[in-house]
């Protein structure tokens, strides 16, 4: 390129830089309001629910069945639901799971079959060309799971080896670690939702086919349906494949949860060993605030200001200004029942004393100094600004209507929020922070080289630490 040539390419990048004063932040405009769609509702013959939204940008169809249960109905069988709900997807009807699949694929469609810890769900993503189809083989999914003997096998075999393998991965040692450490035994979030090795082993064809026949029952059933597609097209494709479905006679029992999480008086320590370990994991945290709770707004905000969003504190000090690690975040688990609240990080190991001071330190100053203008409506912008973007594609709306149908939330409650976002206070931050996050009270796990690590973590006097057995935390 010719020297005239190329700065004339350059002009206009040379011109736009200037213009852009790069030590000022970016002023934030108010948030648009928040348009939600229209949700139309019916029901199948049978009285299975039916609930809408019309999309008609693309022709495709995301139709969603939510069966409540999950693994609150493992009872004295941790991992009984989820393993069932992954049976379901290993043959149905005519076909095995290598059929099940080539004729997904062939359509142009994906299933998926999930368990949480309050429902099942079973989604389906399809053009609508094919939709029909696809609906038959949801049909045979859902209604007619083979739970053939040697698959059953198959898979049970697949879980104990995953199970073997937590005791090499230091995250999930250190998740499973504080989830027992925070909720006893009986408690619905003690256990991981795929159950123990001792729990798994006894999985049998006939022990699957009976928890299904107690589980997957009309009466707790819902289709949530987003995409190309009305009511009345829906509900006669629905009933053809769902009006036989016959109803539970037996079915099993939701039984009230009355062992409570564990609230500390005192800071109390984890330690799990991973010698030779390049880092350590840490997780820190208490049990959670409940999702219907009036300070989720200001538990949201105040969130996004410690270890929510890219910007946060915990990230700016940790990742930024120390380089301690390359991520740290904070969150609550929203749940029907609380769940916890956590703040996990990997550190270098020589540093994993340095970097709980700086956490602790963090979290007692959003406890105890309010937090600016500026940053507070950056983090009421970054929570308010995140709700229209879960309504971009049918299957992020297809989640919304599940999220908010577990906690028996309208629609309409979205823009409720948003506005109830906007007005919180550097006051209701502070508060909820003061309420909600632990710093004398916390349950902190770390998972390293106890050997490299143990010395540092003593000298901070943060509280009793007790060592845990890595074929206990993960068994």
């Amino acid at each position: 390129m010719r020297p005239a040539a190329l700065l004339l390419a350059l002009a206009p990048v040379a011109a736009f830089g200037q213009q852009i004063d790069r030590t000022q932040v970016p002023a934030l405009e108010k948030p648009p309001a928040l348009k939600l769609p229209t949700l139309e509702r019916a029901s199948l013959p049978n009285g299975v629910t039916l609930q809408l939204v019309q999309q008609h940008e693309l022709p495709l169809v995301q139709v969603t069945l939510v069966i409540a249960g999950g693994t609150k109905l493992d009872a004295r069988q941790p991992g009984l639901a989820s393993f069932t709900t992954r049976m379901l997807t290993e043959g149905a009807g005519t076909r095995d799971a290598n059929a099940l699949q080539g004729e997904l694929a062939f359509l142009g469609a994906q299933l998926f079959a999930s368990a949480a810890s309050d429902a099942f769900t079973i989604s389906l993503n399809v053009p609508k060309r094919t939709l029909g189809e696809a609906l038959d083989l949801l049909g045979d999914v859902v209604l007619r799971p083979t739970f053939r003997a040697a698959d059953v096998r198959r898979q049970r075999d697949l879980r104990l080896a995953s199970i073997l393998q937590r005791r090499d991965n230091a995250n999930v040692l250190a998740s499973l670690a504080f989830s027992q450490a925070v909720f006893p035994a009986g408690h619905p979030y003690h256990q991981p939702t795929d159950g123990d090795s001792a729990s798994t082993a006894s999985l049998d064809s006939a022990t699957v086919r009976a928890f299904y026949a107690q589980t997957f029952v009309p009466e707790r059933a819902k289709f949530i349906i987003v995409g190309d597609v009305t009511v009345p097209e829906m509900r006669g494709l629905l009933a053809r494949r769902f009006e036989s479905w016959p109803r539970g006679t037996t079915a099993r029992t939701m039984a009230a949860v009355t062992a409570r999480p564990v609230a500390n008086s005192a800071v109390k320590i984890y330690l799990v060993d991973k010698p030779n370990a390049a880092q350590s994991v840490i997780y820190l945290g208490a049990p959670g605030a409940e999702r219907l709770s009036p300070d989720y707004p200001a538990l949201m905000v105040m969130n996004t200001i410690l270890g929510g969003s890219f910007s946060s504190r915990l990230m700016s000090n940790l990742r930024e200004t120390k380089g301690y690690t390359y991520g740290i975040t904070s969150r609550f688990s929203w749940a029907p029942l609380a769940g916890p609240f956590v703040i996990s990080s990997s550190v270098r190991t020589g540093v994993t004393d340095s970097a709980l001071v700086e956490v602790f330190k963090e979290v007692k100053m959003l406890r105890d100094l309010p937090v600016d203008a500026t940053e507070l409506e950056r983090a009421k912008a970054y929570v308010a600004l995140g709700v229209p973007q879960r309504f971009e594609t049918i299957g992020q709306i297809a989640a919304q209507l599940v999220d908010l149908g577990t906690f028996s939330l309208p629609l309409a409650s979205l823009g409720d929020f948003v506005a109830k976002v906007n007005q919180v206070t550097a006051a209701d931050v502070q508060r909820v922070a003061r309420q909600y996050l632990p710093a004398e009270t916390a349950t902190l796990v770390v998972v390293g080289d106890i050997a490299k690590i143990r010395a540092g973590i003593e000298a901070l006097k943060l509280g009793s630490i007790s060592v845990l057995d890595v074929q206990q935390v993960a068994r």
